[in-house]
């Protein structure tokens, strides 16, 4: 973090880095209470923590299945709680949530992943509709392969996946989705709220 925190700051930008485990809320909350204390505001949050464990149910770990719940469902509520009462006194939020296309559909071996992004689109319209008349917008991000998620190497990525199942017949930049989150993070998105918003190269219009 340290070192990212430098590199902004040498681009001129204003910069206030804090760590924090999300599956603890005293720790949350101390990092949204801290920032808000040194900027006057909490303007964007973006729930980007997770992880993957893939495997059969009948070979899936409880211990696994309810980390996974932890870092990538219980995390943004206890963000989503305690970043609640700071955006209200401003009267402004941008809350995005990095789902997936693994929270719309389901694939075979990923019972926490899917379970967590399911529930997390769910999640996301709760809190769009409690946050609506508060101007907080909360939206789920749902991309579908991305570049540099891919755990295999690319030529055979392309090969098994990508070119059968993508129309588009390619992988999603890592920038492609930041521009679409800053998208969502601004002004001109003030009336998307409750979304999941999917970028996916066609694979879910199938």
């Amino acid at each position: 973090m340290e070192k990212a925190v430098k590199q902004l700051k040498d681009k001129g930008h204003q910069v206030f880095g804090v760590k924090c485990d999300v599956t603890n809320e005293e720790e949350i909350k101390s990092a949204l209470d801290q920032t808000y204390e040194h900027f006057g505001s909490v303007d964007i949050l973006i729930n980007n923590a997770g992880m993957q464990h893939v495997g059969p149910i009948e070979e899936f770990s409880t211990e696994k299945y309810e980390l996974l719940l932890k870092i990538m469902l219980i995390a943004p509520f206890m963000a989503k709680k305690h970043v609640f009462p700071l955006m209200k006194k401003n009267g402004f939020g941008r809350i995005l949530n990095m789902a997936s296309i693994n929270g719309l559909i389901g694939f075979a071996g990923k019972a926490g992943y899917n379970s967590a992004k399911h529930e997390v689109v769910g999640l996301t319209k709760v809190a769009a509709l409690e946050g609506a008349e508060h101007g907080i917008t909360v939206n789920a991000l749902c991309p579908g392969y991305v570049e540099k998620s891919v755990n295999i190497p690319l030529e055979k990525a392309l090969e098994l996946v990508i070119y059968p199942l993508v129309p588009q017949k390619r992988l999603l930049s890592v920038d492609e989705i930041a521009d679409y989150a800053l998208f969502l993070a601004g002004d001109k998105a003030k009336g998307v709220t409750g979304q999941a918003v999917v970028m996916d190269g066609g694979y879910t219009a199938q």
